[in-house]
């Protein structure tokens, strides 16, 4: 059985990306900042058209995330924050965010109207993947083929059968393991 890993450390703050909500990452960010602790919310500037005006309105980079700079202590405080609903984790490992791909997030935020669309991590056919939530949390499978930028046909081969199903990128993690 594999070691689980635990980057927290008990004096050096380091980030890490916890899950909302949906649409309530500002108000995470507030109650976190509320709590003294260290978050940040990437928001994009667009400008919107609508029937009678135009508006500049301020989006989440990335959906239902928020990053926090945190020590161990400060972990339980963020769980127990109103709408977070947990850590993100890499295969059941807490594992910090460098500081580097936090200062990305910061240059694209800062560029007003470059609307950037965040798509989680790259996916290409033959790709091995895990189904990370739903029913079929677990299942292991390989991409046959891409149906548009979110969808992903994918064959679970089991009991000497193959089913295709097709499934939203958001409920895929690449992993290394063979089916």
């Amino acid at each position: 059985m594999d070691k689980i890993i635990n980057q927290l450390d008990e004096t050096e703050p380091r980030w890490f990306a916890v899950y909302t909500r949906s649409k309530s990452e500002k108000f995470v960010q507030r109650m976190l900042s509320k709590k003294g602790i260290h978050a940040y919310l990437p928001l994009q500037r667009l400008l919107r058209r609508y029937t009678r005006s135009t508006r500049m309105v301020e989006k989440p980079l990335i959906n239902c995330y928020v990053f926090v700079r945190i020590i161990r202590t400060q972990y339980v405080p963020v769980l127990e924050t109103e709408n977070v609903s947990g850590f993100v984790k890499f295969n059941k490992n807490m594992i910090a965010i460098p500081e580097h791909e936090i200062d990305i997030m910061r240059r694209i935020t800062l560029e007003d109207g470059l609307d950037v669309e965040v798509v989680q991590g790259h996916l290409n056919e033959g790709d091995v993947v895990e189904i990370a939530a739903g029913a079929l949390m677990g299942m292991k499978g390989r991409i046959i083929k891409a149906e548009g930028k979110h969808k992903f046909q994918v064959e679970l081969s089991y009991l000497f059968h193959s089913l295709l199903i097709t499934i939203d990128a958001a409920f895929l993690e690449k992993t290394k393991m063979v089916f």
